[in-house]
């Protein structure tokens, strides 16, 4: 059965809806005879088809939806024919509709009269129902005259396109019912216009329909899977994907969009174990990455922490050919920073300046702090110059990182002196960071009047002092061979409530042992927590001072309180009693 696809949207209430009256002298109105060519006193008229009602289904044909000339002489016994003037009922005009089987009204079952918004639209008696039907509730039935499958296609393309998903699905069940097969590229429109308004279930139901048919391509798996991996988890999608991928037909139509849709998926979750897997199986199926495909693999495994992967992909990248885009390269830099290979950075760095891009201050940072960690200061203090002549300005970042780039160089003076001059020129960017790396230098040069200043200048600055900070005043104090201020900067950090560590326990009572400050001893011993390491090192420091008595009483306490000595400590017992005996 075939009618002309024009968009119609009429509702059902429009069926029912009285034709306006028609003057007429002497009351009577114009009579329409069948087979008289619908022609009455010279006034050419022709009849109004309004609505066929099969089987409970309301199927539009309403201008401009045209009968066909050569629709089956059946459905003609349920047409009911309304003239184009209303009659009055009169004796001759009633008579003549009852003897001719005329109704003023089309017919209606009581199933669309009581719920016509509900009552589900199916075809005509006269048309054999395709069995695999893709029925909706509240879809109406639309008789095609066209039978073109190509141009029917690309009007319900163009309907989904615009989001009229409405007549796109009318448009859609009409074809089925009338033996006419959208192609794969409105299915997928259909499916993505489902997609977009989270109709899962519709949307379920167009991807089986499809995967029946044989019409399912790549872009049908990206968008089912899209709309799996929002609505149920990227698990559920993972599983749909395992399925498609063993089934030898669909798997010949993945494409490496399907797999950028898993690994996206996948990386959103943080599960980068499932994005190197995605990773590797697109090699075994033969099929190359694309630019996006190595974007999302650099920053999931940056993300992930994965700097040697991220660093992997982005040789592969190289090596299959592919310009590497700006974010990539940033990205790498950074993975290189963690990894400790200054040189791929350098030369990933030198790439960006070839392809005509600007780095930023954080990808300066980045190269300088990779050359700082590898002790190459030079090469950091020459990009130092090339941000500055860049145009940029140096943030705490950048001090921070060629302040490490000496002291890793063993340049501890040229790093104290450094520090004074970002403090006299750039004051602003001071920050504890940047004192501890200070106080790093002091420490290894034994400078405890210097790291005494910078620690006073810490609390003028109103900056919050780590026990990280006092650790390396004290550590400064016992290599310079100065307890006594050891033990007050100690009694300093607890004074401001400032815990101490073990770092702190061990460097200051081993600046008090080697002072001879043997009451100081066991009073810090007194207050700290039972640990082995600490009673460990006072044992070995008593008996390398001669203070062997002490040392049975410190390793006997040790003893009562459950601690375990270390080899060392049982090695210096036994030495110290055998020769006592």
């Amino acid at each position: 059965m075939a009618a002309v696809w024009s968009g119609c949207s009429t509702s059902r209430g429009s069926f029912s809806q009285e034709l306006p009256r028609r003057s007429v002298k002497g009351g009577q109105g114009t009579r329409i005879r069948p087979g008289t060519g619908g022609r009455s006193r010279g006034d050419a008229r022709l009849v109004s088809v309004g609505v066929v009602m099969a089987r409970g289904a309301c199927v539009c044909r309403a201008a401009p939806c045209v009968l066909e000339s050569d629709v089956t002489g059946q459905e003609e016994a349920g047409l009911g024919i309304r003239g184009v003037e209303d009659e009055r009922p009169g004796a001759a005009g009633f008579d003549y509709h009852q003897r001719h089987g005329l109704r003023r009204r089309p017919a209606r079952p009581p199933a669309v009269e009581k719920d016509p918004v509900r009552a589900r639209s199916v075809p005509s008696a006269s048309v054999s129902e395709p069995v695999d039907k893709f029925e909706r509730e509240g879809s109406r039935l639309h008789f095609l005259e066209e039978r073109d499958e190509e141009l029917l296609s690309r009007r319900l393309m163009k309907l989904s396109q615009t989001n009229k998903v409405r007549s796109a699905i009318e448009l859609f069940d009409s074809m089925l019912a009338s033996g006419l097969q959208p192609n794969s590229h409105a299915c997928n429109s259909l499916l993505a216009s489902f997609v977009r308004r989270g109709s899962s279930v519709d949307a379920m139901k167009m991807y089986e329909f499809m995967k029946g048919k044989g019409l399912a391509t790549g872009h049908t798996y990206t968008l089912i899977l899209k709309a799996v991996a929002r609505t149920e988890g990227y698990i559920s999608a993972l599983q749909m994907f395992s399925e498609i991928e063993e089934c030898n037909e669909s798997r010949e139509t993945l494409d490496v969009i399907v797999y950028n849709t898993m690994i996206s998926a996948c990386g959103r979750a943080k599960d980068w174990r499932q994005v190197e897997k995605l990773w590797g199986r697109l090699a075994e199926n033969s099929l190359s990455g694309t630019l996006m495909t190595y974007d999302l693999l650099v920053s999931t495994f940056v993300q992930c922490g994965q700097s040697e992967l991220a660093i992997a992909a982005y040789e592969e990248m190289l090596c299959d050919g592919l310009d590497p885009s700006e974010d990539i390269m940033k990205a790498i830099i950074a993975s290189c920073t963690k990894e400790g290979r200054w040189e791929f950075a350098l030369a990933t760095f030198r790439r960006m300046l070839s392809a005509g891009m600007k780095p930023n201050i954080i990808v300066f940072n980045s190269v300088i702090n990779s050359l700082g960690k590898a002790g190459e200061d030079e090469l950091a203090f020459r990009m130092y110059h090339l941000l500055t002549s860049s145009g940029l300005e140096p943030d705490q970042y950048t001090w921070s990182a060629l302040l490490s780039a000496l002291y890793r160089s063993g340049r501890c003076w040229d790093a104290l002196e450094l520090f004074q001059g970002i403090k006299s020129k750039h004051p602003s960017v001071l920050n504890t960071h940047l004192y501890n790396i200070a106080l790093m230098s002091c420490e290894r040069l034994g400078q405890w009047e210097h790291a005494l200043q910078l620690l006073w200048m810490m609390e003028k600055s109103e900056l919050q002092i780590s026990a990280v900070s006092y650790n390396h005043v004290i550590r400064a104090c016992e290599i310079a061979c100065e307890p006594k201020v050891a033990l007050k900067v100690y009694h300093r950090m607890t004074h401001e409530r400032c815990s101490p560590d073990t770092f702190t326990h061990l460097s200051v009572i081993r600046a008090c042992i080697w002072g001879s400050l043997w009451d100081e001893v066991e009073d810090i011993l007194e207050e700290v927590a039972p640990d082995s390491s600490v009673y460990n090192t006072v044992i070995h420091g008593l008996c390398l001072r001669g203070k062997i008595r002490l040392a049975r009483k410190v390793y006997t306490k040790m003893r009562s309180i459950g601690l375990t000595p270390d080899g060392k400590t049982r090695s210096f017992m036994l030495q110290h009693i055998a020769s006592a005996e």
